[in-house]
Parts: C-alpha cells; structure tokens; sequence
C-alpha cells in the first residue's frame, strides 16, 4: 500500500492513498463467495451459482461494499503508520474499481493542530481568598432554619405586620379593565419590601383581617403576561388571614433535624468544610478561565471545527444533565435546543483552545499524571462522597476511565505550574 499525505492547513490534511490490485481481487473473493453461500437463484442450487452469474446480477452492490472495507481498513493503517492525529471522520473520494489496476482513493480529515505554546510564565492573576468566616457560616445558618420553619396563624392580633404571611384574595384592573391572571383567592404573600410578582406587598403592613386596601403596581417590561408589561394596574387586595413563620433555635436538636450533625457544633464544623471546598472549587474554575484566556491571546491557532462542535455537544449534555439533577424535565421546558447549542460556540471554542494549550505546556514541561496520583485522587473522591474506595475504584477500572481522570489531573498539575509562575495583582 502506497499512502502521501499532504498538509492543506494546520487542521486538515489529504491523504492519498494506493491499495495494491492483489488485496482488492482477494476482498472481491471473499465476497462473491460470501454471497454465493446466501443467495438462491432460479435454476442453480444454494452455494453453487457461478461467479459470473452472481458478477452479472450484483456486481454493483458487491463492489461498494469491497470499496467500503478497504477503504476502512487501509485507512486506519494509513493515520497508524503515519501517526496522523484525526479528530473527525473523512471525507473520502474514490473513482471505483477498475480492473488489473490498484484501487486508488483520498481522504481528508481535521487534524488535531500542533500547538507550540508561548508567553506562558508570568500569566496575569488576581489573589483570590478562600478564607470562610463566621459570619459567612452564620449567614448559612440562618438560610437553614428558614428552609425549616414552618407557618402558623397569628392568634394575638389581627392586624398585618412587617414579616407576616398573609392569605388575599384580589382583582385587578389596567384603564378599568380585566386581564389574564387579574383574579384570583387564598393567595399567600409576603408583607415585605419586593415585587408584587414575587409575592411580596410591604403595602399591607397594617390591614387588618377583612378589610381591603388598593394598591397601584408597575408592571416590569418583560412581564411574562405580554398585555400588561410595563403597565400600571389597580389591585383591590381583601386580607382573609395572618401567618407568621417559626423557625427552630440554633441548638443541638436543630443540628439533629437538618440530618447533618448530632450537634451545633458538628453543625458548624461540617459547613465550614463544605464551603471552604466549594469556595476552593470557585476560585479554581475562575483561575483557570483567567489563565486560559491570557493563554489564548497569546497564542493565536486554528483549531478544527469537529472538535468544537463535540465540545459544544458536551456542554449542552452538561447543561441538560444539571437541570435533570434539579429535579427538572428539560423536555417540558419547550427549549429550542438548537438555538441552546448554538449560543455555546464562543464558550466551546475558548474551550477547546485552552484545553489544547494546556496539553502542549504539560507536554513542553514534562507534566504527567502518575498511576499514584490517580489511585491517590480515586480515594479522595471515594472520602468526598462517602462511598467505599471499592466502589469508585469499580467506576474508573476501564482504561478510558481512567485515561480521563489522568487527563484531569494532568491538566490540574498543569494549571498548577501556571500558577505558581503568575504575576498576581
């Protein structure tokens, strides 16, 4: 087999490729004789049609499917021996098979580009601090016992208060007239400074039970319901009920009832770590995007459109995939997916850019990933999410598994480096 492989850009290449004559007859007798053994015709029992009857009545469909193995197979020898990295699956071209003649074809393909990384020491950072504070775990403390408290009626006064939950019924009229939505009974809102779209009317702060009051409110602009947006509506607002909320002490047996700790203090102690990685993680992910784009501004490249648009895949996946975790069925959110899709290019293709650069600096520096850092991260994962190191080493025991983490924590070690030379402001 022949193979010449020319370079029309630093993302595609051609290759040229000559199958000897012998290999092509031989893939032309194994399929005549395959077929041979399947087919029944009018006057010849099975398995005895002469091959020039079968070359008569199939050559057309027997000699694209010797067209498509050979070119599969030659192919893949061709990107082996001649290590081209592709990245998406060729265009090929071929002008059939001619006979006594070698079987000629070209395939073009995107290559993954070769990346000489520059500029890379001295990165511009801003110092970043992961410090959590009382105050901040206080703060979260706080959002706990609401998510735990519980309304009940107010029995000691009739009269609306700053805080209270109150149950309306309303009409509303914009110039005098109805519209969707401007009726409704038993509504809970909150009397507190916000939106009346968001259920909160400090307005009603002193009504008592009964009685009614109008209020005037300003729709906003990109109101959902499109007759009233930014239009000013009359609401006729009667109280018919007062709830305050209870929320538990900060005490051991709230520590207990959160499912979390046995104590306050546990309490504490397990927020504290909790925030601090995922502060850690943020200032991470926000270093990273900083570096990447220094890197990308100054190392101009091309990068292949296959790689971006898998990239792009990936982050819809991603997207989708966080929304099912919040207990959210994309499919009822009427989304126009492609449209999703395609407002991630920009970020796809920054990306596949800085994920590139990464990979050429690590090589460039001789930065790996060892067996023992990845056994080491498998564990940490394992203590991170409470399950059996068992279990999580099960999850990475494929090599492609494995080889992704290793990526990771290739690339994390690389980012590293980069800031350890950074020029912090």
């Amino acid at each position: 087999m022949k193979v010449q492989v020319e370079e029309l850009s630093p993302i595609e290449k051609k290759l040229s490729i000559e199958v000897e004559n012998s290999r092509v007859a031989e893939e032309l007798n194994r399929a005549y004789s395959r077929l041979g053994q399947q087919v029944r015709l009018p006057g010849f029992r099975q398995g005895k049609v002469p091959r020039r009857i079968l070359e008569q009545r199939f050559r057309d469909q027997v000699e694209d499917e010797v067209i498509q193995r050979v070119v599969q197979s030659a192919y893949v020898e061709a990107i082996r021996e001649h290590k081209v990295d592709v990245v998406a699956n060729p265009q090929v071209t071929n002008s059939g098979l001619k006979a006594d003649a070698p079987f000629t074809f070209e395939a073009r393909v995107e290559v993954k580009p070769r990346v000489e990384p520059k500029d890379y020491q001295e990165l511009p950072l801003a110092k970043s601090d992961t410090t959590i504070t009382d105050e901040q775990i206080n703060e979260q403390l706080e959002r706990m016992r609401s998510s735990l408290g519980r309304l009940e009626p107010v029995a000691d006064r009739d009269t609306a208060a700053s805080g209270d939950y109150v149950t309306v019924d309303f009409e509303a009229t914009v110039d005098g007239q109805p519209f969707t939505g401007s009726k409704a009974q038993g509504i809970s809102v909150q009397v507190a400074p916000g939106e009346l779209v968001e259920s909160k009317i400090a307005a009603l702060e002193g009504v008592k039970v009964g009685e009614s009051k109008d209020i005037d409110y300003a729709f906003p602009q990109d109101y959902r319901v499109e007759e009233v947006r930014g239009k000013t509506a009359r609401f006729h607002i009667t109280v018919k009920e007062l709830k305050k909320e209870i929320v538990p002490e900060l005490n051991d047996e709230f520590a207990k009832e959160t499912g979390i700790a046995q104590s306050l203090d546990e309490l504490r102690g397990k927020m504290r770590t909790d925030m601090e990685r995922a502060k850690k993680a943020q200032v991470e992910g926000e270093e990273r995007e900083a570096l990447m784009k220094a890197l990308i501004e100054r190392n101009a490249f091309e990068v292949p459109r296959a790689m971006v648009e898998r990239a792009m895949d990936s982050m819809l996946r991603g997207a989708l995939q966080q929304l099912q975790r919040q207990g959210v069925d994309p499919s009822r959110l009427n989304l126009d997916f492609n449209r999703l899709r395609e407002d991630m290019r920009e970020k796809a293709l920054q990306e596949v850019k800085g994920t590139l650069l990464f990979e050429a600096i690590a090589q460039k520096e001789g930065i790996q990933a060892s067996d023992a850092d990845v056994d080491a991260r498998i564990e940490q994962l394992a203590n991170e999410a409470g399950q059996p190191v068992a279990a999580v080493q099960r999850y990475f025991k494929g090599p492609d598994e494995r080889l992704g983490l290793s990526l990771r924590l290739r690339e994390e070690k690389t980012i590293e480096f980069l800031r350890s030379r950074a020029k912090y402001s």
